[in-house]
């Protein structure tokens, strides 16, 4: 399949994977689509903790306000990221709600976000921005902080260790947290975490992303 081809008939948005488009799709599926990979909800062509973000807030939000998620979708595309997204991304989501969620969650993001904000700091540099970021976040909730930081949890825990376990944890934390805040407006909020998340993962290079995605437009997709 050409990477701007798409098959007709492809159905809204819904939620879970599916094993054809006959059967419905989510958002990552979708942009497998756009790629031209294999029908799949977790295609390459995008970082795993961003499609990871993609996928939960595929599936916490309603049906109705799934829908305007489409257009976010070939921003995934070919978002790849590297081995700085892992922190990146987890703490812009966590920065994004952290004020706005119940306690439980503000103290689970806090751990997550000093975790984020030591490994940013051995990094140099190049992670000096997204240590700024976990920085402010902290500053919102320094009861939630104190918290984390009287249970005397001193160990540091390497840049693989935060990826494979602290990362994803913080990212569904997030997502569970807006759920769990009950808000009238959590379609919405879903759909910011989302956006924040994108906007922390490196864009690809417009001369690879261009040729795949020229051409290429989704079907309607609000019926």
């Amino acid at each position: 399949m050409k990477p701007s081809s798409i098959p007709d008939g492809i159905p809204v948005l819904s939620r879970g994977r599916h094993r054809t488009p006959r059967r419905g799709a989510c958002f990552m599926e979708l942009a497998s689509v756009l790629a031209g990979e294999r029908w799949s909800d977790h295609p390459s062509c995008t970082h795993p903790l961003l499609a990871y973000l993609a996928r939960l807030v595929n599936d916490h939000t309603s049906d109705d306000g799934r829908q305007k998620l489409a257009p976010l979708i070939p921003s995934v595309v070919y978002r790849r990221g590297n081995d700085r997204t892992w922190l990146a991304v987890a703490v812009a989501v966590a920065a994004q709600v952290v004020l706005d969620v119940p306690e439980g969650t503000q103290r689970a993001l806090a751990a997550g976000l000093l975790q984020a904000e030591r490994l940013c700091a051995d990094a140099g540099p190049d992670l000096a921005a997204t240590r700024r970021e976990a920085q402010l976040a902290l500053g919102m909730v320094p009861g939630a902080a104190a918290w984390v930081d009287r249970l005397g949890v001193r160990s540091r825990i390497d840049a693989n260790t935060f990826a494979k376990r602290c990362a994803p944890a913080m990212v569904r934390c997030a997502v569970d947290g807006v759920i769990a805040s009950g808000s009238p407006d959590c379609d919405r909020r879903l759909g910011a975490l989302l956006e924040a998340g994108i906007a922390a993962c490196p864009a690809p290079d417009t001369e690879i992303a261009a040729p795949a995605l020229t051409g290429a437009r989704l079907p309607s997709l609000t019926g």
